[in-house]
């Protein structure tokens, strides 16, 4: 650990670590080796070698891909304190065009999983209640329905705090998840106890052995459910920003020696129960270990770790979906900040969807047998697809190239032997996360080529000299022959290197319909680091009718484009770079600031334009992704404005050049008698 690194090591930030990073891979007790068990048939169905083969392929399946490549390498390739697959794509993409394929598809696999996590996660704690009575013979959770209902419950009341932000969740969170893994440890230690001898797991021997043991029924395919140990190492790697790479290196030791004794104990408790009957047939040796005067006191911190995994995997999808926005995979969304940090977002649409979707996946699977035969397939690809990146992020380091094929060859087998076992539970639920990740990944595709396509087909005159035409909205200004659109017209259009603007905000003004304004105004909002920057700077091109306006914005900043562009226009009425606009109506005595029209300029696809069949579905497909998503009026603060939306034709490719033909009056006379003659016509 670097001298950097300890310095951003702190015991709050420790403690805010272990509330958000860690749910996925902390709550992972709960069902690994449940599944494990189940998927050979039963406890019956296992004997010692299979237990202690078992939990060694766990331990060093976390080992070398959550500590090894995770902590210690892609730790390390975070692009201003950010981490996750698609900042380590922003560090490697001028590398190679390619890059952006297992970008995009690691990325929607990433975003389908944060939906499957708060489901099985939750719903297996919530199932350890069954059963369970509470007074004298009273049993409220008594049916698979009740867990149902009581995990929607919860799972709605996690969607509904995010708008806390994550610095305050974390600080609620860290302490309970402090006791959750100090538990695990506690209670797996005391059952370990028994038998120490389940230590031979620690030997990787015992791993490979399990792979080509007669007593393995599954074979290979038990990589399926060893898997889900290492879940969430995705989301150690997004949650990166919000907590910081020092706190997570400094944390992460204490919560793998607690998982490890957790799995250590139950294979001891599955040793010494080879003929224990659950009798309702919900068998978890993970509640078994427990004792029965503390198990519902267990339940419940369960219940309330598994719902602070769900919190790990949103949070990352947050950062995901911003990082995504920016690289033009997904449309622009509404963003807001809780806190100061720039890392710590919240984004309602996101938490909407993600919300819907997990509910979605709950009812439709019912149990939490049925969850884990979907969970963990979609994220073996992820894994495949950060492995790449990863190879590329090396390379560019510097690494020799020895090590760097080493890296790739022993990664790259380890994540196509998981995904190759995870693909058995296909037809088991693993379907549906591949059908979420495919639903993500085709809008990021359509979205990013159909940018790429409209870049490279645009026009060479899409965008034009701002400063070429300011005579001519001076004239306009001043044309009484044309009635008055606005006191000042206001279009929301970047403005490049502060003179090149796109043709058609031009064409907008001049050619539609001439738009005559006392003033013409052409603002740009950049989005700063700091959180409350508010700042801007003006070029009116030597007039006194056109103003160029950069706003500088805090990413905390409220937009409210209207209330600052009123307190811009007073500035420089006073001192004198534009004229005043007295009012002679108006219910404020002295006012001296007009009317604002705000227009925002929406494309539509011209009949005109003329690209390959394929090109032509991806742009048109982005256009209408693009008009079902965004709120332009929203980003800019101004819902209650006066705001135009106006469509411009977009012109792709090479004009079509069409010609008609004129004929003389007695050749239409003629096509007329035989048209009528034909009965074509009727008149």
């Amino acid at each position: 650990m670097n001298e950097k690194t300890r310095k951003n090591i702190s015991a709050a930030g420790l403690l805010i670590a272990i509330g958000i990073v860690y749910g996925d891979i902390g709550t992972s007790p709960l069902y690994v080796m449940k599944s494990i068990v189940a998927g050979n048939g039963g406890i019956a169905h296992v004997n010692r070698d299979f237990i202690v083969g078992s939990i060694s392929l766990v331990l060093w399946t976390v080992t070398l891909l959550t500590t090894l490549q995770t902590v210690f390498i892609a730790l390390k390739a975070t692009n201003h304190g950010e981490g996750g697959i698609f900042a380590l794509y922003t560090l490697v993409r001028k590398r190679a065009k390619w890059l952006v394929l297992p970008a995009l598809i690691g990325g929607a696999a990433i975003l389908a999983d944060g939906t499957l996590t708060p489901a099985v996660t939750v719903t297996t704690a919530i199932e350890g209640l069954k059963g369970i009575e509470f007074g004298h013979g009273n049993v409220p959770v008594s049916t698979q329905g009740a867990v149902i209902a009581i995990t929607v419950v919860i799972l709605l009341i996690l969607f509904s705090i995010q708008r806390m932000g994550t610095s305050i969740i974390g600080k609620a969170f860290g302490p309970i998840m402090f006791i959750w893994f100090t538990f695990l440890g506690v209670i797996g230690l005391m059952n370990m106890m028994g038998d120490l001898s389940i230590l031979q797991a620690l030997n990787p021997y015992y791993a490979i052995k399990l792979l080509f043991s007669p007593y393995n029924k599954v074979g290979i395919f038990i990589l399926g459910s060893i898997f889900l140990a290492t879940t969430g190492a995705e989301a150690l790697y997004s949650d990166v920003g919000h907590v910081g790479k020092g706190n997570i290196i400094g944390s992460w030791p204490y919560v793998f020696v607690c998982l490890s004794l957790n799995y250590f104990g139950q294979g001891v408790w599955i040793l010494n129960n080879p003929n224990y009957n659950a009798g309702n047939g919900d068998f978890n040796p993970f509640f078994e270990i427990i004792p029965q005067n503390i198990r519902l006191a267990a339940i419940v911190l369960a219940t309330i770790a598994a719902v602070i995994a769900s919190q790990a995997l949103i949070t990352g999808s947050f950062t995901l979906v911003a990082e995504a926005s920016g690289l033009k995979f997904l449309p622009r969304m509404n963003i807001m900040y809780p806190s100061t940090k720039k890392g710590q977002i919240y984004i309602p649409s996101v938490n909407k969807m993600i919300c819907i979707a997990t509910i979605a996946i709950v009812l439709f699977f019912q149990t939490s047998a049925h969850m884990e035969a979907a969970y963990g397939l979609s994220i073996t690809i992820s894994m495949l697809m950060t492995t790449i990146l990863l190879y590329e992020w090396l390379a560019m380091k510097g690494i020799r190239t020895i090590w760097n094929w080493i890296f790739l060859i022993f990664f790259g087998f380890l994540d196509i032997m998981f995904m190759l076992a995870s693909l058995s539970k296909f037809t088991h639920g693993g379907y549906v996360s591949l059908i979420i990740a495919g639903f993500i990944g085709i809008i990021m595709y359509v979205w990013f080529y159909g940018n790429k396509i409209r870049d490279k087909r645009e026009s060479r005159n899409a965008y034009v000299r701002l400063d070429e035409y300011v005579d001519m909205l001076t004239n306009l200004s001043h044309d009484e022959d044309y009635p008055t659109f606005a006191t000042n017209l206001v279009y929301m259009a970047k403005v490049k290197y502060n003179k090149f603007i796109k043709r058609e905000i031009l064409y907008s003004i001049l050619d539609k319909r001439p738009k005559r304004a006392r003033a013409y105004w052409f603002v740009t909002v950049n989005v700063t680091n700091e959180p409350f920057t508010a700042e801007y700077a003006v070029n009116t091109y030597g007039t006194k009718n056109v103003i160029n306006v950069q706003l500088f914005l805090g990413f905390k900043q409220q937009t409210s484009v209207n209330v600052y562009l009123r307190q811009i226009v007073h500035d420089l009425i006073a001192d004198g770079t534009i004229e005043s606009q007295p009012q002679e109506y108006t219910t404020t005595p002295g006012r001296d600031v007009g009317d604002f029209s705000f227009v925002i300029v929406n494309d539509v696809i011209s009949p005109q334009t003329q690209l390959r069949s394929y090109e032509k579905f991806l742009v048109e497909a982005r256009v209408w992704l693009q008009n079902l998503s965004s709120n332009p009026a929203s980003w800019f603060g101004l819902d209650y404005a006066d705001t135009v939306i106006e469509r411009v034709p977009l012109i792709l490719g090479d004009q079509r050049r069409q010609h008609i033909t004129r004929i003389a009056p007695k050749k239409f006379e003629d096509i007329k008698k035989k048209l009528r003659a034909e009965g074509e016509l009727k008149e």
